[in-house]
């Protein structure tokens, strides 16, 4: 192997490093199956969830993890692997790449490391079934708000029975 080979290839390690050491989670999928255009509304819902999306030589990131929170992911990385990453919102990537998995019926979850802890695919599938931070504060503010309407509108009409 050339010295411009091994320089390349730790350059991408380096950006893997760099990538996971930022992240909240890290989730690997087996991303076989899909079209090019179903890969490209995935990589798209995924950019929009702010989560990076890259197929990398399992080779290669397995060298990255190395001694990192991550190395349990090394397990996992057989076969055709992609690596979706998220650096604010920790279900993010299971959420979104779920999403597909339903709507393509390909692919699978392989597993993740969620803030700091390794999931197998069945844990990664359970995180994925939880509903988006901001959905679950919209269903949370929709909860309260139903009791506070239903107390409003009875003074109301205890106000209007008063002023008749």
């Amino acid at each position: 192997m050339s010295v411009e080979a091994k320089q390349a290839k730790q350059v991408v390690i380096d950006e893997i490093k760099a990538k996971l050491e930022k992240a909240e989670s890290a989730v690997v999928i087996d991303y076989i199956g899909i079209t090019v255009a179903e890969a490209d509304a995935m990589r798209k819902n995924l950019r929009e969830a702010n989560v990076d999306y890259t197929v990398y030589k399992n080779t290669l990131v397995k060298r990255a993890i190395e001694g990192t929170k991550y190395e349990p992911l090394a397990d996992v990385l057989e076969g055709p692997s992609a690596l979706a990453i998220s650096y604010d919102d920790a279900t993010a990537p299971a959420r979104v790449l779920n999403e597909a998995i339903k709507s393509y019926k390909k692919m699978e979850f392989k597993g993740g490391v969620v803030e700091g802890e390794f999931l197998d695919k069945e844990g990664i599938q359970a995180i994925a079934d939880i509903p988006s931070r901001d959905v679950l504060i919209a269903k949370f503010m929709g909860s309260i708000q139903s009791p506070v309407s239903k107390l409003v509108r009875t003074f109301q009409a205890i106000a209007d029975a008063k002023a008749e």
